[in-house]
């Protein structure tokens, strides 16, 4: 059976660097029309370095601050508008992270250090699915997928106690929004990544550590590696397709080891 997701619309947050990235390249490799948008602005252009003639147009890059309920809600029904099928067949939420925040002592994190943590991964995966929603039950079908960490299945090697929290919360979400949804058609599931220097945050944090601790983490992986953008895009690839139409408020931990 092949993967193929020609035609289809595929929304993906997140999508400048590392693991959107690479997802946005995967389905437009694979046939999608690919909505790729982050709220850098001035790296949307990068999105599509190093494709080819073929692939390339099949991304459009948009500016989107998926923690702003009404740009989401405007940029969505753009690309419900130009889909080939009147609604986002799949959605991808990778748009995360720790926002530049470092560990620090419970007492001394400020209000919006929380907040800013939490509403970019968990405001942004509800405010997206509320927006594709609708859509997707006309048609009675759509995949919805969230990127969340295994920062949310245990403890967070950034020390990051919103980050963490985060993830949990994102979990917990896809388990709610998969017995909701799951009547009308839509899957709703989670790959939870190992660490993976994909960002500045990240690269900042693995340089931190130095050759021996670096060497320490990657001796405590079964796979002895550190995982890479591809390792997450295949799993998202799973959930996304008719593979996994029966499989539902799932968590996938793609870390290289149990």
């Amino acid at each position: 059976m092949r993967l193929e997701f020609e035609g289809q619309t595929v929304f993906v947050t997140g999508a400048v660097r590392g693991i959107g990235r690479t997802i946005c390249h995967r389905f437009a490799e694979l046939g999608a029309l690919v909505w790729a948008a982050d709220i850098e602005e001035q790296l949307l252009s990068e999105i599509t370095d190093g494709l080819d003639d073929k692939v390339m147009p099949r991304i459009k890059t948009v500016h989107l601050d998926v923690t702003n309920p009404k740009n989401v809600q405007d940029i969505v029904a753009q690309a419900q508008k130009a889909s080939n099928t009147g609604a986002i067949d799949v959605l991808i939420h990778s748009a995360g992270g720790v926002k530049s925040r470092f560990k620090t002592p419970i007492e001394k994190v400020s209000d919006a250090d929380w907040r800013a943590i939490q509403a970019v991964n968990v405001d942004g995966a509800f405010n997206l699915t509320r927006a594709v929603v609708p859509k997707m039950k006309e048609r009675k079908k759509g995949k919805i997928v969230i990127i969340s960490s295994r920062a949310g299945l245990g403890v967070s090697l950034t020390g990051v106690q919103s980050y963490g929290t985060a993830k949990a919360a994102q979990i917990g979400l896809v388990k709610q929004l998969a017995s909701e949804l799951g009547q009308f058609g839509i899957t709703v599931n989670s790959v939870a990544p190992g660490f993976m220097p994909t960002s500045p945050d990240y690269i900042k944090q693995w340089n931190s550590y130095g050759a021996e601790k670096q060497n320490a983490i990657v001796e405590g992986i079964a796979m002895r590696r550190i995982g890479k953008p591809d390792d997450i895009a295949n799993a998202v690839i799973f959930f996304s397709s008719n593979l996994a139409n029966w499989v539902t408020g799932q968590t996938l931990a793609v870390t290289g080891g149990p």
